[in-house]
Formats: C-alpha cells, structure tokens, sequence
C-alpha cells in the first residue's frame, strides 16, 4: 500500500481530511524515528512491536575476490507482530 492510499484510507476511517491524515503519519514516523535512532522499541497494542537492533562491524569476505571488508557498525529495524495482529491475518 502507497502513503496515498494509506491516508485516504485512514481519511474515511476517521473521518478527517487528508491534510491532517498527513500530518499524523508524518509525525508518527518523526516518533518512531526519534525512538529507533536512541535503540528504544516502541509497542502498539494489538499491532505489535518495532525496535532497532544495532550490529557490530564485521570483517566479510567478498565471494568473487576473496577481498576482506570492513563492515561499518549498522542499525537494522525488526518488526515482531502481535499475536491478535497474527490471528487476524491468519483468518484471511
């Protein structure tokens, strides 16, 4: 689904215009930015949960040279879906 699509449907949900569907959606991401960039989590009832795992740098190896690299240090995000959110996708 498209942030367009997304917002004209939480629009009709809510009962609100677009205008502020943007600014909700917006501001929610500014959040979960915010909260992943400090290493927090943030859970959503009956949604689930977001957190940010950071990994150590590591040494690879390129498969076709043989070359070693030195990975820098990264921050990955991980969603876990509650088991109501599961359940529901699960019926479909």
């Amino acid at each position: 689904m498209q942030h367009k699509d997304l917002a004209e449907r939480l629009s009709k949900s809510l009962n609100r215009n677009k205008s502020d569907i943007n600014k909700l959606i917006e501001a929610l991401s500014n959040v979960v930015g915010e909260r992943c960039s400090e290493l927090d989590s943030i859970s959503v009832p009956r949604f689930g949960t977001i957190e940010a795992v950071k990994h150590r740098e590591s040494i690879e190896i390129d498969n076709e040279s043989g070359k070693r690299m030195l990975m820098p240090p990264r921050v990955e995000m991980q969603f876990s879906a509650s088991t109501v959110l599961k359940k529901q996708l699960n019926k479909q």
